[in-house]
């Protein structure tokens, strides 16, 4: 008897060590995202980053008018201004989850314009292999968007939901598996 005891107590430690990590990994991801979009966002008015997207937005029909009509520099800028809204938006989740969510919707919109990168930026696709090897700039460095537009869309609907439900705090604060709301869990329960 004491084995099924002994069995029932590893698997209920296995679920929350698989909860903290789930947290954990909620947390890196989102902030990370926010990490991300304000660090970019912030090298967007220098002129090595400007110089650094260039070709990238000049190539894309999505972009081009753009640098016609504000100048290269000034475009880097508006979209680092775009990125570190977002980010400051995003980062708001555990207060306005609501905000969280039309920001983490921003990005959406932003990395899938970015990754329509792939198809007009000349040196995607490495010389003398062609698709499907990117090539390492800016092949590559592009392809990360897939990443960050799936973390924008888990965020967008995380947030989302905790909107709808009125929950501004951290999914944390749900009591454990096993755990009653309003019980306190002590050492050996």
């Amino acid at each position: 008897m004491e084995t099924g005891r002994a069995e029932y107590v590893d698997r209920g430690d296995s679920m929350d060590r698989g909860r903290s990590l789930e947290n954990i990994g909620e947390k890196v991801l989102r902030y990370g995202l926010v990490a991300v979009l304000l660090w970019v966002g912030a090298l967007k008015f220098t002129e090595y980053e400007t110089m650094g997207i260039q070709p990238l937005v000049e190539n894309s029909p999505l972009t081009a008018w753009a640098v016609q009509a504000f100048g290269l520099k000034t475009l880097s800028a508006l979209i680092g201004v775009v990125e570190i809204v977002l980010g400051l938006m995003i980062a708001t989740r555990s207060f306005a989850p609501k905000i969280s969510a039309y920001g983490s919707m921003g990005a959406i919109v932003l990395f899938l314009i970015t990754l329509t990168f792939l198809l007009t930026t000349p040196g995607v696709w490495q010389p003398g292999y062609g698709f499907p090897f990117p090539s390492p700039m800016p092949g590559q460095f592009l392809a990360k968007d897939i990443i960050l537009l799936g973390v924008a869309i888990w965020s967008a609907g995380e947030a989302l939901r905790a909107a709808h439900r009125g929950d501004h705090v951290s999914r944390e604060a749900v009591p454990a598996v096993g755990q009653r709301s309003g019980t306190a869990r002590t050492a050996g329960t």
